[in-house]
């Protein structure tokens, strides 16, 4: 943060901590109890995916890693808007499994100088109306935020709020201009 940032006021956000991803299974249970979203036992990692050998080598090694329990496959896309999806599936009550998959991922590829390219990791919970709704962590913020998406490209904004308040044990993103839409991600 330089001199003239601190005479404007002007605040640099804290440096992600992947860690913090270890808080969303309690925040899973307040989602549930709150508001009777269950995890779907679906989660995923979002990140623009670069050109070169290194991080192919790095992508493949994530994939091995992640594919060597016993547990499903990690399943790769990419979306309509370029950004590749690493997918981890587990039985819908191991929260505490998929976050640490989803941590795995981040790091590895965070450790391997990735780290920038990284966008967001993404865990689901549906609820028996069939309501949608992710807890995205954006990696650049190291911050949460609810997303809801209804049919279309359309969003449940009421329930997004309601989820707010929900997880405050998480640190949750301020700004709601960064709660970015992830439309077409894996599990919503």
């Amino acid at each position: 943060m330089g001199l003239l940032d601190r005479l404007l006021g002007r605040a640099q956000p804290p440096p992600p901590s992947l860690d913090e991803l270890f808080a969303l299974p309690d925040a899973a249970l307040t989602l549930e109890a709150a508001l009777g979203l269950r995890p779907t036992g679906v989660g995923s990692v979002c990140f623009r995916a670069a050109e070169g050998a290194a991080f192919a080598q790095t992508e493949s090694d994530v994939q091995a890693l992640l594919d060597a329990d016993e547990g499903p496959d990690v399943e790769r896309s990419v979306d309509g808007y370029g950004f590749t999806w690493l997918t981890c599936r587990h039985d819908p009550g191991d929260v505490p499994g998929l976050v640490t998959d989803l941590h795995a991922v981040n790091s590895t590829l965070e450790s391997q100088g990735f780290g920038p390219a990284l966008l967001c990791s993404v865990v689901a919970f549906a609820g028996p109306d069939g309501r949608r709704l992710a807890v995205v962590y954006l990696y650049k913020r190291g911050t949460f935020y609810p997303f809801a998406p209804l049919g279309g490209e359309q969003r449940d904004n009421p329930l997004e709020l309601q989820a707010r308040g929900a997880l405050g044990d998480l640190r949750v993103e301020q700004d709601l201009s960064r709660w970015f839409a992830v439309w077409g991600a894996p599990g919503l």
